[in-house]
């Protein structure tokens, strides 16, 4: 979407500014910049960037080094502006307006946009351009309800749940990348102790914002070398990953709410050899979050169908239900 409007304020010879939340993220876009801009000098900055000290046309950037810039950029981009630690900080907030150029633009993308934004947008006050569906034309993954006991309980017992333990079969079979998030950090590598117990000859890998490696990790997992990655919430947004399904354990816990359950629910489906992927949120109750992240989702295929391809616009509508006792 944005590679458009880079290239036409890169034309006018103004300066480029994407900004991300996180640096995980930054690493995430960069190559992906660089190959869609071979001609652009590129920089990357975050804490710790090798590149602070250079400049270039395109700057890809957490939020927190706008402290460094005053009117500096054409165009700023900020994504996934929900995200913490962007989402609530008045400093960063801040940062954001000083390091736009006096007749710049600011553009701001989230798939899962703060209520205060919406309203802005409902009243007028807001410009919005709503992007329903994806590159290749299919719709987004509508997650599965599956009943399981606590993660607690499992990891207690040391026994996965069958109905968990079919579904993973079936996802590596088919040569997915399965993706399995768990709401605290001292869930990760206790359950892929299990996985790497009842899955042998599979690579299990486990990460968390503790975790030194994750950015090898996530390397690792992106060229299948790692096959099932059990992680936190630090990759719900910006990790794009081919042919991956998600299963999101203990899915009722209040540290997920419905913006994270539909971050989460996007990384499948997202390559165009694989649009439909498989999302799954597996807990002991349904509750409101889940329900309103199914229907969000389902409310963006309702208004991607005219876009869809002809054998993909009747997909992606309905609610699925895996309901069963998977004890």
């Amino acid at each position: 979407m944005l590679f458009p409007l880079i290239e036409s304020v890169r034309s006018r010879g103004g300066q480029v500014l994407v900004a991300t939340p996180r640096r995980d993220v930054v690493l995430e876009l960069a190559p992906r910049l660089r190959k869609a801009f071979p001609n652009e000098t590129c920089v990357t900055l975050y804490g710790g960037s090798e590149e602070r000290w250079r400049r270039g046309g395109l700057t890809l950037a957490t939020t927190h080094q706008l402290l460094r810039f005053a009117q500096a950029f054409d165009l700023v981009v900020i994504d996934e502006l929900d995200a913490f630690p962007f989402h609530g900080d008045p400093m960063l907030a801040y940062a954001a307006e000083i390091c736009r150029a006096p007749e710049g633009k600011t553009v701001y993308l989230s798939a899962t946009p703060p209520k205060e934004l919406q309203r802005l947008v409902r009243s007028g006050r807001l410009a919005c351009a709503k992007v329903p569906v994806r590159y290749h034309r299919h719709p987004l993954p509508v997650p599965e309800l599956l009943h399981i006991p606590s993660l607690n309980e499992v990891l207690r017992r040391k026994k996965l749940p069958d109905s968990l333990l079919r579904r993973w079969r079936t996802s590596l079979n088919r040569g997915a990348q399965v993706f399995i998030f768990v709401p605290k950090i001292a869930f990760a590598e206790p359950l892929a102790a299990l996985l790497r117990s009842a899955f042998a000859g599979v690579t299990v890998g486990a990460t968390s914002s503790k975790d030194e490696e994750r950015g090898h990790k996530v390397q690792s997992f992106r060229a299948s070398d790692v096959r099932m990655l059990v992680t936190t919430t630090i990759l719900e947004r910006g990790v794009t990953v081919p042919r991956s399904d998600v299963y999101i354990l203990e899915a009722d816990s209040g540290l997920f709410d419905e913006a994270s359950l539909v971050q989460m629910a996007g990384r499948a489906g997202r390559s165009a050899d694989d649009p439909a992927g498989c999302v799954v949120f597996a807990s002991r109750q349904k509750t409101r979050a889940q329900a309103g992240a199914c229907r969000q989702i389902r409310r963006m295929n309702r208004l991607a169908k005219p876009f869809l391809l002809p054998q993909a616009a009747n997909k992606g509508l309905g609610f699925r239900r895996l309901w069963s006792r998977g004890l």
